[in-house]
């Protein structure tokens, strides 16, 4: 019996004739090259967290990020989010609210 989007055992095409689906490996990227990841510190909020300002894909974004240090060098980690101007300007026209909320909730 096969799955909704999984190849049979015996179709071609699936890397390896025993039903399980072939992955592919992708390199990783190196921190080094002009990926665009590198943008303007505004403020580190603690030792390993910081608000970036950056251009990406041609747009300017802000990136509230955490970091982790590897080999030496500080590079960002997948905990974050990268928000554009619209959404950006949304948070800033809701920050007294949120500050609200966070006093009535402290």
């Amino acid at each position: 019996m096969w799955r909704k989007g999984w190849k049979r055992k015996n179709e071609g095409g699936d890397g390896g004739g025993d039903g399980a689906p072939a992955f592919r490996k992708f390199a990783k990227r190196d921190s080094d090259d002009d990926s665009g990841a590198d943008g303007t510190v505004v403020c580190e909020i603690s030792k390993n967290r910081k608000v970036l300002v950056q251009q990406w894909q041609g747009k300017a974004m802000v990136d509230i990020r955490e970091f982790y240090v590897k080999d030496g060098k500080e590079l960002p980690g997948k905990k974050g989010i990268l928000l554009p101007m619209d959404q950006w300007k949304v948070l800033l026209d809701h920050i007294d609210e949120i500050d609200q909320a966070v006093k009535e909730n402290s």
